[in-house]
């Protein structure tokens, strides 16, 4: 497959570089910081960058992207948690949880896919950048609901705690709360307020931040999955916790979701190669940054080291080191290329 030839670029290299040195308990650590830092100038520049891109798009082509966005959004993560519900190996509530992941997205994985595509010198449409920026919440809403479903099972059958029940029903019952903070979360804040600032800057404000946007991108992109590479190495740690079931989760889900998003992408919204495979990446991806928190707040009684370890530690690495170039390749096929 010529396509997992473009694995060996930087990017990749570096968060395989990242891992290496954690699994070989090297000294070399980040500022704590600066992983926030570098999230936040990567973030800021595909938003500026799609922002001047969408001014220039078709407003019917967006809001189709948005609908199909917010279908992958709240699908995704009711398929999933059926799935882990049919094995009869995870609990509910943890089924809740986990699945709310895999209905968001990862800006990470999308940003490594943006790489493997420039270095193929790949063409994308803009639109998936939307995508991005709306799949966020969609996920964490529907990761509530099916916690309060299963906490009222749970109740019923006497396996839940009646004061437990009514406590965390009453935290995860404040949807306002929890959607605003869905929604004002700092990767979506930056994402969409810089694609705003692209939209509405005058082009000549654009070509003078170039060299921000474009020339260090792929420098900062390193820097950030280098440090990925250390963080992921250390979910590994965790693989005996997660048990075989969710290890085969976490890797089966997303090829399902990928492979759904470039359906999607091809078929429906008739995007180009790199457009479509940008589109299965999003369906393939699951949130470590803002569904966490969230989940941490709203079903306390899940257990975090499952979905952090499944999220961070199995499949963003089998997104970055496999599922890239399997995507792409599947899109491919679909185009007959």
């Amino acid at each position: 497959m010529s396509s997992f030839s473009n694995l060996l670029v930087p990017a990749v290299l570096f968060f395989a570089l990242g891992a290496i040195a954690r699994i070989i308990k090297s000294d070399l650590r980040f500022p704590p910081d600066l992983a926030k830092v570098l999230s936040i100038y990567l973030l800021m520049s595909i938003g500026l960058h799609g922002g001047y891109e969408l001014a220039k798009a078709d407003l019917g082509v967006a809001i189709n992207s948005i609908f199909w966005a917010l279908v992958l959004g709240f699908g995704l993560p009711i398929l999933g948690y059926l799935s882990l519900i049919i094995t009869r190996k995870v609990n509910p509530l943890d089924a809740a949880a986990i699945s709310a992941h895999y209905g968001s997205v990862s800006a990470g994985t999308f940003l490594t896919a943006i790489a493997f595509l420039d270095s193929s010198g790949i063409q994308y449409e803009s639109y998936p950048l939307i995508m991005l920026a709306v799949m966020e919440s969609p996920a964490i809403i529907v990761g509530l609901i099916l916690a309060a479903m299963a906490r009222k099972q749970l109740a019923a059958s006497g396996g839940l705690n009646s004061n437990s029940y009514v406590e965390n029903e009453a935290r995860s019952s404040n949807f306002t709360l929890l959607l605003r903070e869905a929604l004002t979360n700092g990767s979506v804040v930056v994402l969409i307020g810089s694609m705003v600032i692209g939209a509405i800057s005058q082009p000549s404000g654009i070509e003078k931040l170039k060299p921000f946007i474009d020339e260090i991108f792929m420098g900062v992109l390193c820097l950030f999955l280098f440090e990925m590479g250390m963080e992921a190495a250390r979910r590994i740690k965790e693989f005996k916790k997660v048990g075989l079931v969710l290890l085969v989760y976490g890797m089966l889900m997303p090829l399902f979701g990928g492979a759904i998003g470039a359906l999607i992408g091809f078929y429906v919204l008739e995007f180009s190669i790199g457009g479509a495979t940008l589109v299965a990446v999003l369906g393939a991806s699951a949130s470590y940054i803002a569904v966490p928190p969230a989940m941490r707040l709203a079903i306390p009684e899940a257990n975090p080291s499952f979905y952090l370890t499944l999220s961070l530690g199995i499949t963003f690495p089998f997104n970055v080191l496999l599922g890239i170039p399997l995507y792409y390749w599947f899109v491919q096929k679909l185009s007959g290329s």
